[in-house]
């Protein structure tokens, strides 16, 4: 059974930066795919980028291609999401989740999410 947490959001200015980690419990992290997701207010929930076990990378979202980038480290089982020039449309939610192998649509573990807000 795998656990997510996410941490690192918070509020900040327009064009400012943020960095969300998810950190992941139990057994066989290299295994899943990690997606970052988020969910605005009023609005359903969206993929915004995705890694595989095997470091591939796919962005569902394409308004963040170029401000977002994810990483995942292995040993300390994370996968952060480091975002730039953050815009206020970006203000969400943010979510993790896993699922087995590859990146798709149908994700089995959740974190708690964690709120990000960007305004002046």
């Amino acid at each position: 059974q795998l656990q997510l947490v996410e941490s690192g959001g918070g509020l900040v200015q327009p064009g400012g930066s943020l960095k969300l980690s998810c950190a992941a419990s139990g057994p066989s992290f290299g295994y899943y795919a990690i997606g970052w997701f988020r969910q605005a207010p009023g609005k359903e929930r969206e993929g915004v980028v995705c890694i595989n076990g095997s470091f591939g990378i796919t962005f569902p979202t394409t308004t963040v291609k170029g401000r977002f980038t994810i990483s995942r480290d292995l040993a300390k089982n994370t996968v952060d999401l480091q975002m730039n020039n953050l815009q206020p449309e970006d203000t969400a939610v943010y979510y993790c989740g896993a699922r087995s192998l590859y990146c798709g649509s149908e994700f089995n573990y959740w974190g708690q999410g964690t709120q990000v807000t960007v305004s002046s």
